[in-house]
């Protein structure tokens, strides 16, 4: 009985462990999914992925307003870039990954 109690704990462990790393968002699939087509061309005013100068200004205001503008959309950004069925979590990941490059 120990043994299998044992191994029924390990499993229960390593869903866990497995639930947990599928729940982290992937900030450069996202990026790479609903983000690269303007913020790899600079389509509409879209600041580039490694352009400092670009999020100079953005970067100031800080990155919870980075985060409120990716979200709920900015200028001519809609909300989420259009990808409404992306989490708050994914989008927030996919602003760290662009803006990880200048900081």
């Amino acid at each position: 009985m120990k043994t299998f109690t044992v191994a029924l704990l390990a499993g229960f462990a390593a869903l866990s462990l497995t639930a947990t790393a599928q729940a982290e968002a992937d900030g450069e699939a996202v990026y790479n999914q609903a983000c690269m087509a303007c913020h790899m061309t600079g389509a509409a005013g879209a600041p580039i992925r490694g352009d400092e100068a670009a999020w100079a200004d953005r970067l100031e205001k800080g990155i919870d307003t980075l985060y409120a503008h990716a979200i709920e959309g900015f200028g001519a950004m809609p909300p989420k870039g259009g990808q409404m069925g992306l989490s708050d979590e994914d989008v927030q990941a996919a602003v760290d990954f662009m803006v990880e490059p200048v900081l």
